[in-house]
């Protein structure tokens, strides 16, 4: 049994929220990896327009799929913004482990 979920969405989020919705829908399903990337970029364009909005937190809450793309445009400047402190800590650390393994050959 599937639940619906409402949310109150502010008139101008309303393409982002429409564009993470799609992208929800097609990200475990086999499609044109075109037309992925023109949709993650589309969301990417959305989500920089609509960085310090107030109702973006909560939205993303929902859209993991949006989150995800969120994190990877904030990541060079801000790091893991969206991860609770000790997961950026252990992904950040597990990180350097493993390039200082591959730098050392094994």
């Amino acid at each position: 049994m599937s639940s619906v979920v409402r949310l109150a969405v502010p008139n101008e989020l309303l393409s982002l929220v429409r564009l993470a919705q799609l992208l929800e829908g097609v990200e475990h399903r086999a499609v044109d990896p075109h037309q992925y990337r023109l949709l993650a970029e589309k969301l990417g364009a959305e989500l920089s327009q609509h960085q310090g909005h107030d109702a973006l937190s909560g939205l993303l809450d929902h859209f993991p799929a949006a989150a995800e793309i969120y994190e990877n445009l904030q990541y060079g400047h801000a790091g893991l913004v969206r991860a609770p402190l000790e997961m950026s800590l252990a992904s950040e650390l597990a990180a350097r482990s493993l390039l200082e393994r591959v730098r050392r050959g094994g």
